[in-house]
This record gives C-alpha cells, sequence and structure tokens, in this order.
C-alpha cells in the first residue's frame, strides 16, 4: 500500500512520473535499451533532455537569454559555482537557515560577504525584513525556502544587484517572475524529481565578467555550450524530471500547484491553531513555509513526541521526524503529495489527542 510520504528529501513524486520511469528502465521508447544504457549523445535521450529544458521554459515562463542546465554535484556544489563565476570583489547573502550558511562559507573564500541580515538569533523562525542590500555587491543570494526551519520567502523579491536564489525546495510550487533573478538554482529531490540532478536557470549575460581562471567543471558557460553534455548527465533522473514537468502541466501548471500548497498548508496550520497540543515552530504566518511545515508539541507533552511518530507511521504517514537541530515534526508539503494524505495527517493528529491530552 502506498504510504503519506512527508519526507524533506528525496521527495514524494507523482504515481504517473514513477511509472513511466518504471517502464522506461526496462525499456526506453522501444528501444530495447534501459533509460540508464542509452547513450546521453544519442538523438533518443538528447530528445529527453530538449523536452525537460523546453518544460522548465514553458511552466516557468523564462524568458529569452536564459539557460536552463542540469548538472550534477547537487545544490552544495552551487554553493561553489556561484562564486566561482559572479564574485569579483563583494558578494551579499542573507541567512536564513543551515543551506545559506554553507552558500556563506564557500563565498567567503572568494572575498568580501556582506550579510544583509540573519534569523539565527532566533534560530531561524522567521524570514529577516527591511535589510539593505549594498548597491556595489556583485550579486545578492537567497534561500527562498528553508527545509529544516519552515520559513519561506513567498514572493518575489527586488534587488539592486543580480540576484541569485536557491530554490531547492520551493521551485514549481508557484509562478516566478523569472526576470527579477540573475540565477536560479536547486537539488531536485526537494519538489522536482530524485536525488542526483540539480537544475541552474541563468542569465547568460552575467557570465565571462570575473577576473579569475575558473576551473573547467566549476564554468557556467562549459555546461551551456554543450547543453549540459559537457561530461554525461544524470540520464535517469533528468527523465524523471521530465516525467515530473509533464505531470505538473498536465494538473494545471505552477498557478494550481500554488493553489493546492495553501490549500495543505492551511488544512495543516488550522488543526495547529484548534489544538492544545501541536504548535507551528513558526510564530509569524507570513513567514510559514508551505512546503515544509514545521511544529513541535507544546511543554505539557514534549514526552510523547516520539508516541506520535509511531501512531503517525501506524496510519501510514512516513518521514515526520523534525531535523535534528529542531526536533519535533516535519510534514514536507510537495506538489506530489495529494491533500487526502494531509488530512490522514490531520486525523492522526486529533486523534493523539483526544487519546493522550
Amino acid at each position: 500500500m502506498r504510504k503519506h510520504i512527508f519526507n524533506a528529501g528525496p521527495c514524494v513524486l507523482p504515481q504517473q512520473a514513477l511509472e513511466a520511469t518504471a517502464k522506461a528502465v526496462v525499456d526506453f521508447n522501444g528501444s530495447g535499451q534501459s533509460i540508464m544504457e542509452v547513450s546521453h549523445r544519442g538523438k533518443e535521450f538528447q530528445g529527453v533532455m530538449d523536452e525537460t529544458v523546453a518544460l522548465m521554459k514553458e511552466l516557468l515562463k523564462i524568458p529569452e537569454g536564459y539557460s536552463v542546465l542540469f548538472l550534477g554535484g547537487g545544490a552544495s556544489t552551487q554553493f561553489l559555482m556561484v562564486p566561482f563565476n559572479l564574485f569579483n570583489r563583494k558578494a551579499a547573502y542573507l541567512n536564513t537557515g543551515v543551506w545559506a550558511k554553507k552558500a556563506i562559507k564557500e563565498a567567503k573564500s572568494f572575498g568580501e560577504v556582506v550579510v544583509v541580515a540573519s534569523s539565527e538569533d532566533r534560530n531561524f523562525n522567521y524570514i529577516p525584513k527591511d535589510f539593505v542590500v549594498p548597491a556595489d555587491a556583485d550579486y545578492f543570494h537567497i534561500t527562498t525556502n528553508n527545509t529544516i526551519y519552515g520559513t519561506e520567502l513567498r514572493k518575489d523579491i527586488d534587488s539592486p544587484v543580480p540576484l541569485v536564489a536557491d530554490m531547492s525546495s520551493d521551485i514549481m510550487s508557484r509562478p516566478v517572475d523569472v526576470a527579477k533573478y540573475a540565477m536560479i538554482y536547486g537539488g531536485a529531490q526537494k519538489n522536482l524529481g530524485p536525488a542526483g540532478v540539480t537544475f541552474v536557470i541563468i542569465r547568460d549575460d552575467i557570465l565571462g565578467k570575473v577576473e579569475r581562471s575558473i576551473p573547467t567543471m566549476m564554468n557556467y558557460n562549459t555546461h551551456i555550450a554543450e547543453g549540459s553534455m559537457f561530461n554525461t548527465p544524470p540520464c535517469i533522473n533528468i527523465f524523471v524530471v521530465r516525467e515530473v514537468l509533464k505531470w505538473v502541466k498536465a494538473e494545471g501548471g505552477v498557478v494550481e500547484m500554488e493553489r493546492r500548497a495553501i490549500a495543505k498548508a492551511d488544512m495543516l496550520y488550522k488543526a495547529m491553531e484548534e489544538s492544545s497540543m501541536f504548535v507551528p515552530t513558526v510564530p509569524e504566518p507570513g513567514d510559514r513555509s508551505l512546503m515544509n511545515i514545521t511544529f513541535v508539541m507544546t511543554e505539557a507533552y514534549k514526552d510523547k513526541e516520539a508516541l506520535f511518530i509511531d501512531f503517525a507511521k501506524e496510519r501510514g504517514c512516513v518521514g515526520l521526524k523534525g531535523h535534528r537541530s529542531v526536533g519535533g515534526f516535519r510534514a514536507s508539503c510537495y506538489n506530489a503529495l495529494d491533500i487526502s494524505s494531509v488530512a490522514v495527517l490531520v486525523q492522526a493528529m486529533k486523534d493523539f489527542e483526544a487519546i493522550h491530552a
């Protein structure tokens, strides 16, 4: 029986994407080869790559002048590639959690890093406001959604310098004004596909301006020139991303994904408002993530958190344990998680409280 998958990553995937991939693993398009065996330079896989790029451009309404790449190495490699390609004298970063801190650490190897604001003073349970981005920074880096702490920048911001965003865990969950960004990147495994492939959306004219020599594999222009095939790409992972994007399009696109995300989050946050046992870790509603909903038990019931994890698991809800740095619970409500799964979790919360409160 299919579980209610609340994992923070790898993410839950659409059933039709799973089934299409299962078929392609055995025989890709009647070729007599598995998708894991076909040549990445053959016309069969080139078609997969071309369609995946086209779907990204269509669904996100990516303007002309941007390239879409699919690379290995995860978002963590992008923490290094971004400054390699864009950092000349100074970079600005917004510190909203663990992944932002890791990106900041990499950038500091290249020169002056200005942390314009940080929410670390309250264990990252809010999004900083009213910060000033230095006009002489080469770029401003943000992490739009924070999987560990459950906060999210849910609107595109204006920046006086090129804006770079790690959108690993909220890409495709809402419409994005890509023109406001110089670059958007992220690991696929939080909302787009399986672990092992990273997407990069980059405005071509911001490249080629740094004074340093860039190692071949670290240079975005290397991968743009070769259509993400300078080296063998993660073929099966890109295939799954294509299937997920086809599902998103068929279901109504990013506008519909946002509607569903709001409905799922509202259902779960409302259950907490009505509860004397469960409370969200992010106090300000406007800062709360729609993708990663973090919550804990009130002090009176703290000793029952592990018991609830087991209780929910009996109902088929998996992946609810919070990150070790915050404890409690984390319900990741990515695109492919149906609202019926959230309803099962909410009922489990109510039933548990009725027994133990």
